[in-house]
């Protein structure tokens, strides 16, 4: 072994754990709109295809209620029952993470983001390959709902 093999070999642990970090499953679209607006306009998108908005969580009221400061950050949390129904007779555990949820952020910045999970990362945490198609739904709709909720 010589002098530059231990030096390779921390390179290729370090370089692993940051891809393993990198992928946090997460999809950030930059939106043209306020927190606010955007939240909405999400809401609209969801409730037009039919999906329930269960809740919407505004977390900067909530910290301002206990004297803290946090940018504007609203959680909205949707789905479908009959959906997420199906998909938990394929893993039951994956109830974890329904129903969905889409955060509207702004960064220090004032740069604002809606963040949603990837199904692909969730359909994959849970080894779900008997509902292609409902992924595939879920994808396509999670993708029209965020260009609808970020875009003019």
């Amino acid at each position: 072994m010589n002098k530059t093999t231990p030096f390779l070999v921390l390179i290729l642990i370090l370089v692993s754990a940051s891809a393993a970090l990198a992928d946090s499953g997460l999809v950030n679209v930059s939106s043209q709109f306020s927190v606010g607006e955007t939240a909405d306009r999400f809401a609209s998108a969801a409730t037009g295809a039919g999906l329930k908005v269960f809740n919407r969580i505004d977390h900067a009221a909530g910290a301002a209620k206990v004297g803290k400061t946090l940018r504007p950050t609203e959680l909205i949390i949707f789905g479908s029952p009959k959906v997420g129904t199906a998909l938990m007779t394929s893993d039951q555990r994956i109830g974890i993470d329904l129903p969905l949820k889409a955060l509207v952020w702004q960064d220090a910045e004032g740069k604002v983001w809606l963040s949603y999970t990837n199904p692909d990362y969730l359909f994959g945490r849970f080894s779900i390959n008997d509902r292609e198609k409902v992924k595939g739904n879920v994808s396509g709709a999670l993708k029209k709902f965020a260009k609808h909720a970020t875009q003019p």
